[in-house]
């Protein structure tokens, strides 16, 4: 079963932390994700760019409306994703909270990936 950790975090307060640190806590992410990778768990996922560089589709009254920025407004933004590859949700969370920013004030999500045979 795949599963896609959404890893969010306060844009604001990530960059209050120092530079240095930051590093760090970066560091640490490369080497979940080398780890994931060696063991088959790893599918795939990207660290995203600011939620200041998206731009947002709605529909209003039955037209497109495109916005900049993100689709809400919230304290933490969706920062990057993985999919991984596990027996059950429980290896997952196990997976998940290796993240390094969860002990930065960082959450992520858990959610199974469901089979888009079309």
């Amino acid at each position: 079963m795949q599963y896609m950790l959404m890893c969010c975090f306060n844009e604001t307060q990530w960059e209050k932390i120092p530079q240095v640190q930051r590093d760090g806590i970066m560091h640490k992410y490369e080497t979940v994700v080398r780890d994931l990778v060696k063991s088959g768990h790893y599918v795939g996922g990207a660290k995203l760019r600011p939620s200041s560089s998206a731009t947002t589709i709605r529909e209003k009254n039955g037209r497109p409306a495109i916005t900049d920025g993100p689709f809400a407004e919230t304290k933490e933004q969706l920062g990057g994703y993985h999919v991984i590859e596990c027996a059950d949700v429980d290896e997952a969370i196990s997976i998940a909270q290796r993240i390094p920013t969860i002990a930065f004030g960082g959450t992520v999500e858990v959610r199974a990936v469901e089979d888009a045979n079309v």
